[in-house]
């Protein structure tokens, strides 16, 4: 079973109340091939909901109590994604997922590049906080930049 961020699969659950679809990744979730999650509906956060990004570091630093997850206001959203982290690794593990394709620069999800936390646009090397806690826990990641090269993987390619 394969692990989707539920905006790759045309969820409206991003930050900004829209998706990222892929029909690919949708029909695989279709074919019951796939399950979904949003760590940071999971964390409790709503949708549509204010941009945050990491300050200090990356997910790893985060788990490690070096960097926090604040929004464009200031709101400290550290707690809320580690929470939503967490559950979704739950979700993840009930369904025996030990592979996703996750979203790109999400200060959750990332996988290679995230936003430096300045709100800028401005993005730097790292991962999400879901994505940290994922690799600790060694589940292999993908983005929607490289999903094709998942696919073939699973597929034994």
């Amino acid at each position: 079973m394969l692990g989707i961020s539920a905006c790759l699969a045309g969820v409206c659950c991003r930050y900004d109340g829209q998706a990222n679809e892929i029909s690919a990744l949708e029909q695989l979730v279709a074919d019951q091939k796939a399950v979904i999650v949003c760590p940071e509906v999971l964390g409790g956060l709503p949708t549509p909901r204010t941009p945050a990004e990491i300050v200090g570091g990356d997910g790893f630093a985060v788990w490690e109590g070096r960097a926090r997850v604040v929004d464009q206001t200031g709101c400290d959203v550290t707690l809320a994604f580690q929470q939503g982290a967490k559950r979704a690794y739950e979700k993840l593990q009930a369904a025996q997922v030990t592979t996703l394709i996750l979203k790109a620069k999400s200060p959750s999800c990332g996988s290679r590049l995230i936003y430096d936390g300045t709100f800028s646009g401005v993005k730097v090397n790292g991962v999400g906080v879901a994505t940290a806690y994922f690799k600790n826990h060694g589940l292999t990641i993908y983005s929607e930049e490289n999903w094709q090269k998942a696919l073939r993987e699973l597929d034994g390619d």
